[in-house]
């Protein structure tokens, strides 16, 4: 019976919206996380009786026909990249993004991924580096007697020095942004990498040519609502059970049409 395949492909696909869901509220506290969204489209459709088909010699046509569907299908989870609240740490080297943008890394490969999670850190030799060892891009080195560092708006970076009354300016940090963020690869670690999707980065200075500014002393939150994800897991969990519903019908009724031949 054809309700038993397109029931199972509904079970299927909200079984995969509540597991996007539950990825959502676990990173509800995970520093600039995007929520994902599981989208879904019908599949084919057998066309039993053809819409405008002619139905007689003098050009009547069928103004509905008979389709009959075969049940649904993933076609993608795309990330919501809408700005998270910023949280204010006064931890010197956590960094915000308010606006367009992320922070370039170089990975232990020597490849580029960016993030928005600006949760820096400093290493051995004072370099700038991510909460797991990465350098950012431009590198900066921050010298072992400065007494004061200030990240401005426009990403520069600046230190006092003794003896020094002025601020001295070690480095700049650049952002990329991409035509269409939504295409970036997530690889885990609040990380994302450049595909033929979101197209190639461009690369500026913050509060410049659409570029957001630098908050220094605060940290992107994710952007996931508890509220919102809550509605959508109870919206899931019910489509599932009409599915499972849908089966057992299904099945009641093939055993019915088994015992007729009996």
């Amino acid at each position: 019976m054809r309700a038993l395949h397109t029931a199972a492909t509904g079970m299927m696909a909200q079984e995969l919206n509540v597991q996007v869901i539950s990825n959502n509220i676990a990173n509800m506290r995970t520093t600039a996380y995007k929520r994902q969204r599981a989208e879904f489209q019908d599949l084919l459709y057998e066309h039993v009786s053809r819409v405008g088909a002619q139905t007689s010699s003098q050009g009547n046509v069928l103004p509905a026909g008979i389709e009959l569907g075969s049940g649904v299908k993933t076609v993608g989870t795309p990330r919501i990249m809408t700005q998270g609240s910023l949280a204010q740490t006064g931890k010197d080297y956590d960094v915000a993004i308010r606006g367009e943008g992320f922070f370039k890394v170089t990975m232990p490969d020597g490849s580029t991924a960016y993030t928005r999670d600006g949760s820096f850190e400093l290493d051995a030799q004072g370099r700038i580096v991510t909460a797991n060892g990465n350098l950012i891009q431009p590198g900066i080195t921050i010298p072992q007697n400065a007494t004061g560092v200030t990240i401005n708006a426009q990403g520069q970076v600046l230190v006092t020095q003794p003896g020094q009354t002025t601020q001295n300016q070690v480095g700049q940090i650049e952002l990329s942004m991409f035509i269409n963020k939504a295409g970036l690869k997530g690889i885990g670690d609040n990380l994302y990498l450049e595909t033929p999707a979101s197209g190639a980065p461009q690369n500026g200075t913050p509060q410049l040519n659409g570029f957001g500014d630098l908050q220094q002393g605060n940290l992107e939150q994710a952007n996931v609502e508890a509220v919102s994800e809550i509605s959508d897991l109870i919206a899931a969990q019910r489509a599932y059970e009409m599915n499972a519903k849908v089966i057992s019908a299904a099945d009641q009724m093939l055993s019915a049409t088994s015992n007729l031949m009996r």
